[in-house]
């Protein structure tokens, strides 16, 4: 079996209940935000991430789970300090987005530009490829 040479990142939330491991599928080659109604509200940059990357180290009991409309992404919390720190993906139910701001040692200010998808238009509403709304700048 081949090693596997993806980084291994810590990750917390705030205030520290919440901590996990976890291996993104390309680095942060693909972070982007969404432009859906929760997505917009929260403005988070989120890396990819599979399912089975993420471990758990300490307080994994004190998620919160928050679903909206079909209630297929799935989006996590912590419940003592309220921050985002993953949510499993509409898109791709395979696939975490995992918040760049838990990760030990990232800032969302360390990306100069980050695309922000259309999660207005879905692609699991319209059927059409997955679009690009706009383009953050920092």
């Amino acid at each position: 079996m081949m090693a596997d040479k993806r980084t291994q990142h810590r990750a917390a939330c705030h205030c520290g209940a919440v901590q996990f491991q976890v291996r993104l599928s390309d680095d942060f080659e693909t972070i982007r935000r969404c432009s859906c109604s929760y997505c917009r509200m929260r403005g988070a940059i989120a890396a990819s991430a599979r399912l089975e990357d993420i471990t758990f180290l300490r307080g994994e009991e004190k998620l919160t789970l928050y679903t909206f409309n079909t209630g297929n992404a799935k989006h996590y919390f912590c419940s003592d300090c309220g921050i985002y720190t993953h949510h499993q993906r509409r898109s791709n139910p395979y696939e975490f987005g995992i918040n760049v701001a838990c990760i030990e040692g990232v800032s969302p200010f360390d990306f100069p530009e980050v695309l922000v998808m259309d999660g207005v238009r879905h692609p699991s509403d319209t059927g059409a490829a997955a679009q690009v709304a706009g383009t953050l700048r920092f």
